[in-house]
Parts: C-alpha cells; sequence; structure tokens
C-alpha cells in the first residue's frame, strides 16, 4: 500500500487547499484499502480452490487414506480464512 501513495500527500498545505488535500488522502486510503481486501479474498479464494483441488484428487487415488487427508484439508483451509480474516480486519480498518 505504501507504493501507491505518492510523496506529496506527506507535505503540508494552507487554506482551502488543505481540506482538499485531506480529502484526496481520505479518498486515497480508503480505496488502498478496498484494494487491499481485494487481493486478500482473491488469493485467498485461489489458495482454497487449490487446496480443495489438491486434496479431491489424492483422495480419489487413494480412498483408504481419506479421512486424514480430510482432516489435513479442514486445517490447512481453516488457516486460510484465519488469515484471510486478518487480513480482512487490517484492510477494513480506519486510519
Amino acid at each position: 500500500m505504501a507504493l501507491l501513495t505518492s510523496p506529496a500527500m506527506a507535505q503540508d498545505t494552507e487554506g482551502d487547499e488543505a481540506g482538499v488535500s485531506a480529502e484526496a488522502n481520505t479518498a486515497l486510503i480508503s480505496f488502498s484499502g478496498a484494494f487491499g481486501v481485494a487481493i486478500t479474498v482473491i488469493g485467498a479464494a485461489f489458495g482454497i480452490a487449490k487446496l480443495a483441488a489438491a486434496a479431491l484428487e489424492s483422495m480419489a487415488r487413494q480412498p483408504e487414506v481419506a479421512g486424514s487427508i480430510q482432516t489435513a484439508m479442514i486445517i490447512a483451509a481453516a488457516l486460510i480464512e484465519g488469515f484471510t480474516f486478518y487480513a480482512l480486519f487490517i484492510c477494513s480498518t480506519k486510519p
């Protein structure tokens, strides 16, 4: 997110320009938060989809160990979801 900010945002302005600059800063911060949420959700969706595809493929190849594969898949999916919720919380907090 720091790459999206410009050095001009750190400068103080005076008069009427300060209100416009503060509004622009707030809009940019809100946009960067929304962008972070989008990247987080897309990454989590791809991660869980790949996890499920690999688990189902391995269960189809070796049905006798399907229970342990399913348990490992559920634990990994929970970790991905936990990271996703944490990242969404960080991205959606107001400055």
